[in-house]
């Protein structure tokens, strides 16, 4: 049986300590440009989706001015009457 010395804890501890605060140094220094680039692509994504949105309201339009157009036949004639 492999017995843990203490020296080989108290290394295997501060190596944890020490990867620790590199990693929360590093999101230090790169978390800002991460949430950039989310936020640009979230607007990117958003404005495509406005762009689709008026895109389709303009063709509904047009469909039903279309159809619109389509049902006239002829003038309106108002008659008056006559005592």
């Amino acid at each position: 049986m492999v017995e843990a010395s203490f020296t080989g804890i108290l290394r295997t501890i501060i190596i944890v300590i020490l990867v620790f605060y590199a990693v929360k140094f590093l999101l230090r220094l790169f978390a800002p440009v991460i949430v950039q680039q989310v936020v640009k692509k979230a607007e990117q994504n958003f404005y495509q989706q406005q762009q689709q949105y008026s895109q389709q309201q303009h063709n509904t339009n047009n469909k039903q001015e279309k159809a619109a157009e389509k049902k006239k036949v002829g003038e309106y004639i108002d008659y008056e009457e006559i005592d």
